[in-house]
């Protein structure tokens, strides 16, 4: 049999009928499509420490942070604290907003040396 005698398959020769199952196949799920990530201003953070268990955001979580995203009470926020960045959970009272930071019941007014950097629109969970 020489080299030219040789067939290989061709998947458009296939012969008989299409699987029932290719109607509920699904495209391969972007996420920086879904999460909204080729926008200016969205981030993907990862987590270290566990402060915020009890509102399910774990360590080595996936923080989707819009740097656009407008303050909400009760939400979480990515907050630049002296210099370094820290979670918090917002607050506004008196018409002023307070930071909330990870690991402390204590209150920080958002001033110059306490700010809002983002606000977690999303969560990515790379384990279950």
């Amino acid at each position: 049999m020489s080299d030219s005698d040789e067939t290989t398959y061709q998947g458009a020769e296939t012969t008989g009928f299409q699987s029932p199952a290719q109607d509920y196949i699904e495209h391969v799920v972007d996420l920086a499509r879904v999460l909204d990530l080729r926008r200016p201003g969205m981030y993907p953070v990862r987590v270290q420490g566990q402060a915020f268990q009890e509102r399910g955001i774990r360590e080595g979580d996936i923080l989707i942070a819009n740097t656009a995203g407008s303050p909400a009470h009760g939400r979480v926020a990515v907050a630049v604290l002296q210099g370094s960045f820290r979670l918090a959970t917002l607050e506004r009272r008196g018409g002023r907003w307070f930071l909330l930071p990870s690991g402390t019941k204590e209150a920080v007014p958002v001033s110059d040396d306490a700010e809002i950097w983002a606000m977690v629109a999303g969560l990515v969970r790379e384990t279950v």
